[in-house]
């Protein structure tokens, strides 16, 4: 199957772009409402930074759980953006259940699905006619991130905005592919067993935890503003 997202393809280019997390949760390090409810955590001031972080970025990267409860645009807004850039947005789909009317399926932007091998029809069919939304599979069962980040990085995209949801944020940071963290700490607790920034099976013990490297603490209107790098990584 044939895809090709707009922008050059360079020659020498790095192994893989590089990979930003960016979160923002309670005190209490909750992401949503217990029930998984969206949850506005963020202040304004925060909105416009992460604003001004999509726009600095080539592509904006979410799971399929954040697509289906939020319906996301990923697309950089123009109150806090002038004249702002359209990054590719990237899907993770493993098994082909983006909605059919999702957001980032609209022409405002072009959209990467990154399913796995078995599930192209299925995707295609929801995205007939579209010609700004491309499907691709990497690997089987689950999507192959490093597959992905190079296939990403031979066709120009330099640096990759992860969002969201936990499972997605767990999984790169248990790939070794993070090499920034940010989180907005904001001044709210809701306290029952809310999803948090990273889900998923998570650490089995404590030598398996991904150690973290506190490199600046801003404080903000709302909350405080942590960015972390892998304690490994060298930047």
């Amino acid at each position: 199957m044939s895809l090709v997202i707009p922008g050059d393809v360079r020659t020498g280019a790095s192994s893989r772009p590089k990979v930003i997390v960016n979160c923002a949760m309670t005190t209490d390090g909750k992401i949503a409402m217990p029930d998984g409810t969206r949850l506005s955590i963020s202040s304004e001031e925060d909105f416009a930074r992460v604003h001004r972080l999509r726009n600095s970025c080539d592509a904006i990267l979410v799971g399929i759980n954040t697509v289906i409860k939020d319906d996301p645009s990923l697309l950089v807004k123009a109150r806090f953006i002038k004249d702002p850039r359209r990054p590719l947005r990237v899907v993770l789909d493993s098994r082909g259940r983006i909605p059919a009317k999702a957001a980032v399926l609209d022409n405002r932007a072009h959209t990467l699905i990154a399913i796995t091998r078995g599930h192209e029809n299925k995707v295609l069919r929801k995205t007939k006619g579209r010609p700004n939304v491309h499907v691709k599979a990497f690997g089987k069962g689950k999507v192959d991130l490093k597959g992905l980040l190079a296939y990403l990085a031979g066709r120009g995209n330099r640096t990759v905005l992860v969002e969201g949801g936990g499972e997605t944020i767990w999984s790169f940071l248990r790939a070794g592919l993070v090499d920034e963290m940010t989180i907005f700490l904001g001044s709210m607790v809701v306290g029952g067993r809310g999803p948090t920034p990273a889900s998923g099976p998570g650490a089995r013990k404590e030598s398996d935890a991904i150690p973290l490297e506190l490199v600046s603490v801003q404080r903000m209107p709302g909350g405080v503003l942590l960015r972390y790098h892998p304690r490994s990584h060298s930047p």
